[in-house]
């Protein structure tokens, strides 16, 4: 059996909005190509997504474009989304969303995690992956406070 390498990355930010109003937004996969660099597509019911739901999500790398059928494994309103998807190149991806409302703001967590990947990551694939993370996650805070702002 070939040995495998668990890695785990988690990126954070403070946005102006409320717990469920930075879910919600998180939680609907058709928000994802507003501020995901990778996501070219999405195919799915436009709605924050609840445990068990489905959806697929085409996703541009160096080598193509890829294919990623996703399950919302579980999900807790107001506190955490968990999806998941394999892929033959990495194997299983989990992305998981947490929100945590402190008075006007809320802290959101995204985790992405590979339980089993063939190889680790090099240094230059986590510095590519820190900074596209912190891209998504500065998209996130910008479209959610200004359509917080304008409710």
């Amino acid at each position: 059996m070939t040995e495998t390498v668990s890695f785990e990355r988690s990126h954070s930010i403070d946005i102006k909005a409320p717990a469920s109003t930075v879910l919600n937004y998180v939680s609907n996969p058709n928000s994802w190509c507003e501020w995901l660099a990778a996501t070219h597509d999405i195919n799915s019911d436009d709605r924050p997504l609840i445990t068990g739901d489905t959806f697929s999500e085409k996703w541009v790398t160096r080598t193509g474009e890829v294919t990623l059928n996703w399950v919302v494994t579980d999900h807790k309103e107001n506190s955490f989304w968990i999806g998941e998807t394999g892929t033959d190149f990495i194997g299983t991806i989990i992305v998981r969303y947490d929100v945590t409302q402190d008075w006007e703001q809320t802290s959101f967590k995204r985790t992405m995690i590979n339980p089993a990947r063939k190889k680790a990551p090099t240094r230059e694939m986590i510095i590519r992956m820190d900074e596209e993370a912190n891209i998504a996650l500065l998209n996130i805070k910008k479209i959610v406070e200004q359509r917080h702002q304008n409710i």
